[in-house]
């Protein structure tokens, strides 16, 4: 059901734009003199996200054309160069041959590394337009940014105002984290993620993410995704620069994990198993997620990893688990707390990790000030709450801090970030819950995080429409001036100037125009009316009510079971589990819901039901109308 390969920009002049841009600009804090030249310079500089921060204009213009090449000399310049051709042809430029280096023509594009230009950092690049553009950096991942302005300048037109910037980032990190650690979460919506966010200059995800594991099969229940499919993720991050952080949320939130691992669960004093803590005090416990971790370093290269490290006690507290104080005193002495037991699971997960060559990262509301054993040094330490120990306090020992801030965040079914008032309040990474520091020394960035805590609240293609905001107001934020223009108005006008990402998917296309059809597969034949939703799925109306996947377990207020039955339910335009996705196959079509992301198969009985592709061959529909 995806489109690759057309021209789905927005393309808007450049002039018709700048003049919704030139109201006086007041960065958060310049002197006058500077705030002046500040706003002229953004004035005169081309429409970009993030916006570019300095602009020298110069007589003429770059003219992109049918006679453009990709200058490229290195292996690292020709990478860059080879992803830019492959970008250029999916947003409609045709194709653009990558050669040489040598004597550059009028409307060629020159990319070059050099090493030398340590100004520019890893990831700054220059950009000169002229009778030919130039893109200069001292690396390739500053060269491969350079190119992401560049395609962001065509897709507003076929000709650049000549002059030069000087692009830089000032924070390190920039970053969305993802949840996809309960439901499912498509490949292609993912996809479509890594390349908005390079299109952004975004470059860390995380994925709180389930590997199927081969180690475990027990914990193979659904949610999970195959190691093939990540490495095509990760893949897809490595060309465009995205590092993708795998996380395993420990010791708590463990029960994808550990559900059917009883002997692995914390116990509290009454006897009761918690299967969503681990047991923390136990070597096999330790050893099981350590083993997950090797089965993870199959399929991630980030030279890091997340262990979360969130909410172990959520709803209960430690004077329930006396084995934990009982550990922390056997090892660390008499005056050691319960906590103490957690952080040192914690630190031995650090080792770990660091003996495969990763950085741990860890979320903070854990860190309450009640441990006597300190968190092992150079542990990155993602702020989201505002706890006892304050973020300068964190950076104060040391801690490399990212912001991660509950106001950053994207609920499905809840709490959505307010980018308008963010962008308002000039928010940038010093801003963090409860503090607001005045350096940015110790921060290594900022990221947005969609959390899936109502999975059924809203489905992935709204949770898309609802972060693209928030992800464009996150690039700004982490990449430049926090507040370029003087509105929210005027800022988002750039976001509609840039558009999206070359090769993004189509993913609210439904292949087939409403009305009513049979759906004919071995075994089962139904007569349904289609009906395209606002979202871009479809609803399936038969004679006895809307297609629903109802019954069996619910997650996160979703039934995940596989084997779960769609069975007709009363239509209702708000339920998301009413939403199907045609999926093109060969001669037809899957049905998948949009919610569980599993398709529809006939059961021996005729009944339909949900199951995950790799367990189940989905049926393939044929549609007829009558």
């Amino acid at each position: 059901m995806a489109v690759r390969g057309k021209r789905r920009f927005r393309l808007i002049g450049f002039a018709a734009v700048l003049a919704l841009l030139t109201a006086p600009v007041t960065p958060a804090v310049a002197a006058p003199a500077d705030a002046a030249q500040a706003v002229a310079a953004r004035q005169a500089a081309p429409l970009t996200v993030p916006a570019l921060t300095n602009w020298t204009p110069a007589p003429g213009s770059y003219d992109f054309g049918a006679g453009t090449r990709l200058v490229a000399d290195g292996a690292s310049e020709r990478r860059v160069a080879d992803t830019l051709a492959d970008d250029l042809a999916a947003a409609g430029h045709g194709t653009v041959p990558v050669v040489p280096g040598g004597s550059a023509r009028p409307g060629d594009i020159v990319i070059q590394v050099r090493p030398q230009q340590r100004s520019l950092g890893a990831e700054g690049y220059e950009l000169r337009a002229g009778a030919r553009l130039s893109l200069t950096a001292a690396t390739e991942t500053g060269a491969f940014y350079g190119t992401r302005t560049l395609l962001q300048l065509l897709a507003q037109g076929d000709r650049i105002p000549a002059g030069r910037t000087l692009d830089v980032p000032r924070y390190k990190e920039r970053g969305v984290g993802v949840c996809a650690c309960y439901i499912h979460i498509s490949l292609p919506w993912l996809e479509n993620l890594v390349r908005e966010m390079a299109y952004h200059k975004l470059n860390q995800l995380l994925l709180e993410i389930k590997v199927k594991s081969d180690a475990h099969p027990e914990a193979n229940t659904w949610g999970y995704y195959t190691k093939d499919e990540l490495r095509r993720l990760v893949a897809l991050g490595d060309t465009y620069h995205v590092e993708i952080i795998p996380e395993i949320n420990s010791p708590g939130h463990m029960d994808p994990w550990i559900e059917n691992r009883p002997d692995l669960q914390l116990t509290d004093s009454d006897g009761n198993k918690q299967p969503a803590r681990l047991d923390v005090t136990q070597q096999a416990a330790f050893d099981y997620y350590t083993s997950l971790m090797d089965e993870y370093a199959q399929v991630f290269t980030a030279p890091a990893w997340h262990m979360g490290a969130d909410e172990y006690m959520l709803g209960s507290d430690y004077s329930k688990y006396p084995q934990m104080l009982r550990y922390a005193r056997e090892k660390y002495g008499a005056n050691a707390t319960p906590q103490d037991a957690y952080i040192d699971f914690i630190n031995r997960v650090q080792a770990y990790a660091a003996s495969k060559g990763k950085q741990l990262r860890i979320w903070n509301d854990g860190l309450t000030g009640a441990n006597t054993v300190p968190v092992a040094p150079g542990t990155t330490v993602e702020h989201w709450l505002d706890v006892q120990e304050k973020p300068s306090r964190l950076i104060a020992q040391g801690y490399p801090l990212m912001n991660a801030a509950y106001s950053l965040y994207l609920v499905r079914g809840g709490f959505h970030s307010d980018t308008e008032s963010l962008y308002d309040q000039s928010w940038d990474p010093r801003s963090f819950e409860g503090e607001r520091l005045t350096s940015s020394t110790g921060i290594t960035g900022a990221k947005i995080s969609l959390w899936p805590d109502n999975g059924r609240g809203e489905t992935e293609n709204e949770v898309a429409a609802d972060t693209e905001p928030a992800l464009r107001h996150l690039a700004q934020a982490t990449w430049g001036d926090p507040h370029p223009d003087a509105t929210y108005a005027q800022f988002t006008a750039r976001g509609t100037a840039v558009g999206h990402a070359p090769g993004r998917q189509d993913l609210t296309r439904v292949p087939v125009p409403d009305g009513t059809y049979t759906f004919r597969t071995a075994g089962a034949s139904v007569e349904a009316t289609v009906q395209r939703t606002a979202d871009g799925y479809a609803t399936l109306r038969t004679a006895d009510g809307c297609l629903e996947i109802q019954g069996g377990k619910l997650t996160l207020n979703v039934p995940l079971q596989p084997g779960t039955a769609a069975v007709p339910q009363p239509c209702d335009p708000a339920n998301t589990m009413q939403r199907w996705e045609l999926a093109p196959a060969p001669s037809g079509y899957r049905l998948v819901n949009a919610i569980t992301q599993m398709a529809l198969s006939v059961a021996d009985d005729g009944r339909l039901v949900q199951y995950p592709p790799d367990q189940h061959r989905p049926a393939v529909w044929h549609l007829t109308a009558p």
